[in-house]
């Protein structure tokens, strides 16, 4: 995960059920980390992988692949 020290943060609030609160915590758990981490690892991932596959689609269009 990307090393949070020494780059700007913002604060940001969320609003859930405490199911999917208790859920996160449980996950976070299992992995050692905080929700807070977890919750964020998890945000840095899906975007990694949703710039990789827009990434492989403009590479297929561009060799005319698709």
């Amino acid at each position: 995960m990307a090393n949070l020290v020494g780059m700007a943060t913002t604060v940001l609030s969320l609003r859930m059920d405490g199911e999917l609160l208790e859920r996160l915590r449980h996950h976070a758990a299992k992995r050692g980390m905080s929700v807070q981490d977890y919750v964020v690892r998890t945000l840095i991932r899906d975007d990694f992988d949703e710039r990789f596959h827009t990434a492989v689609e403009e590479t297929e269009k561009f060799y005319g692949l698709t």
